[in-house]
C-alpha cells in the first residue's frame, strides 16, 4: 500500500485513525510537534516526522513520498482562542497541505472538516450535504476557519485538479480521548449530583465510524465531494440520560432556560471585551448550546459504505476506556 501521512495523529481522532490504519496494513507516517505526547500511539509502528503544519517547509518534507494524506489536525476549542490562531492552524496549514499535495503528486487528500460548515436541521429534517453555510452568525472562530479551509480545498479541486475528498464529522464519542476533548461532555454527565443541561442537541457519532469513513474515503470517496459522518441525533437531555444509564448512575437533570443561557452568554462576551480575557461562557458558546445541531449521514452510508454504530455502544466504549484510565 502507498505510504499514508496523518496530521493530528496524537489527537482524539488521529490516534483512533492511526490504530485503524495499522490494523488494515497501511504504511503510516505522522507529523507532530517536538515534545508531543504520543502515549495514545504506543504499540503502533509508524514513521515519525517532527515539524509544524503551519510551516510550509515542514509540510513539504512530511508530504514528500506519500501517496495519501489524511489531514485531521486542527484547533477545535471554542473558548479563549484568538481568531489569528484558528486562521494559522486551521486555514493556513490546510492551504500548505493542499498545495504540497498538488506539488508532489499525492493521489488522494482526505480533509477532515466539520459538520457545521453545512446548515444544521431538525430531528425531523436533519441537515445534509446540500445545506449551505449558515453558522457564521454563531461568531465561532473554529467554525469560520474550518469553513474557509474547506472552501480552499474545494476550490483547488475545481481549479487545479486536487484529488481531495472532504469528510464532515459531527460530535465524536469513543475511546482514546486522552485530553479529553469531546469526552468532557460525557464526563460532565457523571460528576456531581445535579446535571444542568441546555435546550439544544447534537448529532453524536462513534469515533470508530468516523475513522472508518476517513479510510473508506481514500478509495470510495469522489474528489470534490463532501460527506457528513453523522450518527444519531439526540437532545442534551437524551444524551445525558443515555450516559447515566450506561454508567449505572442516576442524577438529577435540570434544564437551563434558553433565554437565561443566552443572556449569560451575551454578558460573558461583554465582560470579555472589557477585560480582554475570554471566558468559557460567551455569545458563541451559549448560541451553540441552544442550537438543534442535527444532521444525517445517509450519503456516507451509501457512498462510503458505512453502517453507524448505536450510540449505546459508542458511549459504553468511551466509558469503559475512561474508567480503565481512571478519569472517573
Amino acid at each position: 500500500m502507498m505510504k499514508v501521512l496523518v496530521t493530528g495523529a496524537n489527537g482524539f481522532l488521529g490516534a483512533n485513525l492511526v490504530h485503524d490504519l495499522h490494523l488494515q496494513g497501511y504504511d503510516i507516517r505522522i507529523i507532530v510537534r517536538k515534545g508531543a505526547d504520543l502515549r495514545s500511539l504506543q504499540g503502533v509502528p509508524c514513521e515519525v516526522v517532527y515539524g509544524n503544519i503551519d510551516n510550509q517547509q515542514d509540510v513539504l518534507a512530511a508530504v514528500e513520498g506519500c501517496g495519501v494524506v489524511l489531514h485531521a489536525a486542527c484547533i477545535t476549542g471554542q473558548w479563549s482562542i484568538p481568531f489569528e490562531e484558528y486562521e494559522r492552524v486551521n486555514f493556513t496549514a490546510t492551504k500548505y497541505i493542499a498545495d504540497a499535495c498538488l506539488q508532489l503528486g499525492v493521489k488522494r487528500l482526505v480533509y477532515v472538516s466539520t459538520a457545521n460548515t453545512m446548515a444544521p436541521g431538525s430531528k425531523a429534517a436533519p441537515g445534509s450535504e446540500l445545506g449551505g453555510f449558515t453558522l457564521f452568525r454563531a461568531n465561532s472562530g473554529y467554525i469560520n476557519s474550518k469553513y474557509l479551509a474547506q472552501q480552499y480545498v474545494l476550490e483547488m479541486v475545481a481549479g487545479k485538479g486536487l484529488p481531495a475528498v472532504v469528510v464532515n464529522p459531527t460530535f465524536m464519542i469513543g475511546p482514546m480521548d486522552v485530553k479529553p476533548s469531546s469526552g468532557k461532555l460525557l464526563l460532565y454527565g457523571l460528576r456531581g449530583s445535579v446535571v444542568f443541561y441546555p435546550s439544544g442537541g447534537k448529532n453524536f457519532v462513534y469515533i470508530k465510524d468516523v475513522s472508518r469513513g476517513i479510510i473508506n474515503a481514500i478509495t470510495k470517496g469522489k474528489a470534490g465531494d463532501c460527506y457528513l459522518l453523522a450518527g444519531h441525533n439526540l437532545s442534551y437531555r437524551e444524551f445525558f440520560r443515555l450516559v447515566q444509564a450506561s454508567a449505572g448512575k442516576r442524577k438529577l437533570l435540570v434544564p437551563i432556560p434558553r433565554f437565561a443561557l443566552m443572556l449569560a452568554g451575551r454578558a460573558g462576551s461583554l465582560i470579555g471585551k472589557i477585560t480582554r480575557r475570554s471566558g468559557k461562557l460567551s455569545y458563541t458558546s451559549s448560541f451553540l448550546l441552544c442550537l438543534g445541531n442535527y444532521y444525517t449521514g445517509k450519503k456516507s452510508e451509501r457512498d462510503l459504505e458505512l453502517e453507524y454504530t448505536p450510540m449505546e455502544v459508542a458511549v459504553g466504549s468511551a466509558l469503559q476506556w475512561f474508567k480503565q484510565n481512571n478519569y472517573y
